[in-house]
């Protein structure tokens, strides 16, 4: 494994330390979609009660459905003895109704309907539990390790875990995968037929607030605490975040709106450097050439604190050297970017320019290069 310290004095960035965040959340993950970063890692992979936040699996499962055309939105579900008996937050559903996809979509999204998740579940795979195998199984292929459902709603049970790294990560893919149904999460209210027209509103306290919120989810349990996936628009940046174990539905809120504050004022986005910048060069072994040059493959944006004095330092990392031939645009090597206040960014790079495997005359140059610096090594070591 070679490192190479590469001063990145391309001519453009600098930085200071971002001002850390101390949230007051148990756990939290904030993540910059648009540049790749996390922004904030506080326990984000302890596995923990998630509450009616991990009804964003259960709505994933269901729009997945969708787009596989398993199911329609005016589609409508039969709703069994089990989802009406369901406590805590409804939709209020009984035996006769006929919900359809789209009005339990709402349900579960605006009014965090326990009773639309069963019906949800057992509509798609015919038993609630059923329906958690599937979710556990479906978590596995999704790279979601900290995750384990033991069922649809969130209801409290010792299996149901999630950790604020998973739940970002599903909320994450709910927006890249599915934007013609992630509008249901900017939904403020619904009111299923007349029904309890008190409990119609969106609980998620960031989307009035004229910040950029469009989403996710709100949780709350004796054991969690009060928690909330959240994302958020700014100037083209989308973040994401979770957080968990606050203490209040006040506390919820201001913790919430001081995560996006945070994300948004504290850091800047820069395109640090063009698509096919060289950043070093890499060793090659018996090639028609000896190095080659290591370029970054596309634009490299990158967050930064707001305010830049120091020039940022980084490692071009690679084992070397390369065997010949080489493709123009292969990997071959991953930048490390120290950024001050925020976990360190890994960028690959890629070949310059291609390189053919070298002829005779080549590998005798490279034979004749590897015995010189072993001698010149040799020498070095008697001479000390």
């Amino acid at each position: 494994m070679l490192r190479l310290l590469a001063l990145l004095i391309l001519g453009f960035f600098a930085a200071l330390p971002a001002q850390a965040f101390d949230t007051r959340a148990q756990a939290a993950w904030v993540y910059d979609m648009t540049t790749d970063t996390v922004l904030l890692d506080k326990n984000a992979h302890e596995k923990l009660p998630p509450a009616s936040m991990s009804k964003l699996m259960t709505i994933n499962m269901l729009f997945e459905a969708l787009r596989d055309g398993r199911v329609r939105l005016d589609e409508e579900f039969a709703v069994s003895s089990r989802a009406k008996a369901m406590g805590g937050s409804t939709m209020f559903l009984n035996e006769t109704d006929r919900p359809t996809v789209e009005e339990l979509i709402k349900g579960i999204v605006v009014l965090s309907g326990n009773d639309a998740c069963v019906v949800v579940a057992e509509g798609l795979a015919g038993t609630e539990e059923d329906f958690a195998r599937k979710m556990n199984e479906r978590a596995k292929t999704l790279g979601l390790d900290d995750s384990t459902f033991a069922n649809s709603s969130g209801w409290p049970h010792p299996n149901q875990r999630m950790s604020m790294h998973d739940l970002g990560r599903i909320a994450e893919r709910l927006i890249d995968e599915f934007p013609e149904y992630y509008g249901y999460f900017a939904l403020t209210e619904f009111e299923f037929d007349g029904r309890s027209p008190d409990n119609r509103f969106n609980r998620n306290p960031l989307l009035h607030l004229g910040i950029g919120a469009d989403g996710l989810k709100t949780g709350h349990t004796q054991e969690s605490g009060y928690g909330l996936v959240g994302s958020a628009v700014q100037d083209g940046r989308r973040i994401v975040f979770a957080i968990t174990g606050l203490s209040s539905e006040r506390e919820r809120a201001e913790e919430a709106e001081r995560v996006v504050n945070w994300a948004f004022r504290e850091f800047v986005q820069k395109t640090v450097a063009e698509k096919g910048t060289r950043i070093a060069e890499a060793d090659v072994w018996l090639g028609e050439a000896t190095r080659v040059g290591l370029v970054v493959g596309d634009d490299l944006d990158l967050l930064l604190p707001s305010l830049a004095q120091e020039t940022l330092k980084a490692n071009v990392v690679y084992t070397g050297p390369i065997e010949a031939p080489i493709e123009e645009g292969q990997t071959l090597a991953e930048l490390q970017i120290d950024i001050p206040g925020i976990p360190m960014a890994t960028v690959p790079l890629v070949a310059e320019q291609a390189v053919p495997k070298g002829g005779f005359t080549s590998r005798l140059r490279t034979a004749f290069g590897i015995l010189a610096k072993r001698v010149m090594a040799e020498i070095a070591g008697m001479q000390s």
